[in-house]
C-alpha cells in the first residue's frame, strides 16, 4: 500500500530528520486516535468479523482507513496487526479497542524507526523523547470513557464543559477559568487538529457543532478573535456544511 504525503509541516517523503520523522509519527497517531475514539462506531462497524484479514492504517495526512493488508513482499513499510476484526465480537468492546490501540502503538513505532534507521544514535534518542512525551495510543484510549464520563458530570444547565483559557498577558500567564472547571477534568481531551492532549498551558477552543476541541493556533483562533465568537464552527464541520 503506498503512503501519503502530508501538507503539514511540508514534511519530504521519505522523512529523513528526527524532526520530520516525529511529524509523520504525530500525523500517523492522530489518524489512528481518531478512529479509536471520535470515529469509533464507523471503525467498529468496518471491522466486520466475515470479511478478510482487515489492518487499521493511520496516514500521514491524518486519515485512517480498514483495509487489507498490502500485496507486495516485502512491503514498503512495516505492516500493521493484520486480521484485527476477527476479534471483534469475540472480545468485550472496550477490551478490543484497547488490544487494537496496543498493536497500533507497536505499529506507528515501527514505522517511525524504520525511517530512522539511518539517523545517528543522537538523533533517535532524540526522535523517541519527542514520542516519549505524548501518550500512547493505549494511554488514550483507556482512558477516554473516564474522560467522558467526567465531561458529562460537569454539564451545567444544558452547557458543554469548557477548559481554561491560558492567555499571556505581559509575559505572564493568567487564568480564566470557564464554568469553574478544573485543569484536572481536561486531562484526556485530545485536539481535533493534531491528537495533543490538553494543556492549561495553551489556548484551546470547542466546536459548538460535533463539540470537538482544538488547538487556537491548529485552528488560527487566537484569544483575542475568540471574544468575538459566538458559535464556533471548526474547519471540519464548517466543510461538511458546504458540501451539503
Amino acid at each position: 500500500m503506498g503512503d501519503a504525503a502530508s501538507g503539514r509541516g511540508h514534511v519530504v517523503y521519505p522523512p529523513r530528520s528526527a524532526e520530520d520523522i516525529f511529524k509523520d509519527y504525530r500525523a500517523r497517531r492522530s489518524a489512528i486516535l481518531r478512529a479509536l475514539t471520535h470515529d469509533v462506531e464507523e471503525f467498529y462497524a468496518q471491522c466486520d468479523p466475515e470479511k478478510e484479514n482487515l489492518c487499521l492504517y493511520g496516514y500521514a495526512n491524518e486519515a485512517w482507513e480498514v483495509a487489507l493488508p498490502a500485496e507486495e513482499v516485502p512491503t514498503e513499510l512495516p505492516e500493521p496487526a493484520l486480521g484485527i476484526n476477527f476479534a471483534r465480537d469475540g472480545m468485550n468492546r472496550r477490551d478490543w479497542l484497547a488490544l487494537v490501540a496496543v498493536h497500533s502503538d507497536s505499529w506507528l513505532l515501527s514505522v517511525a524507526f524504520y525511517y530512522a534507521a539511518r539517523l545517528n544514535r543522537n538523533d533517535r534518542k532524540r526522535l523517541f523523547g519527542m514520542i516519549n512525551d505524548l501518550q500512547t495510543v493505549f494511554e488514550v484510549v483507556s482512558g477516554a470513557r473516564q474522560q467522558q464520563s467526567k465531561e458529562r458530570s460537569s454539564m451545567d444547565n444544558g452547557g458543554r464543559a469548557k477548559p481554561s483559557i491560558k492567555i499571556e498577558n505581559n509575559g505572564k500567564a493568567t487564568t480564566e477559568e470557564a464554568y469553574g472547571e478544573d485543569d484536572s477534568d481536561h486531562g484526556e481531551t485530545l485536539c481535533g487538529t493534531c491528537g495533543g492532549i490538553y494543556s492549561a498551558d495553551e489556548f484551546w477552543i470547542g466546536c459548538d457543532i460535533c463539540e470537538r476541541w482544538y488547538h487556537g493556533k491548529c485552528v488560527k483562533i487566537t484569544p483575542a478573535k475568540a471574544e468575538s465568537i459566538k458559535h464556533y464552527k471548526c474547519p471540519s464541520c464548517s466543510s461538511k456544511r458546504a458540501r451539503q
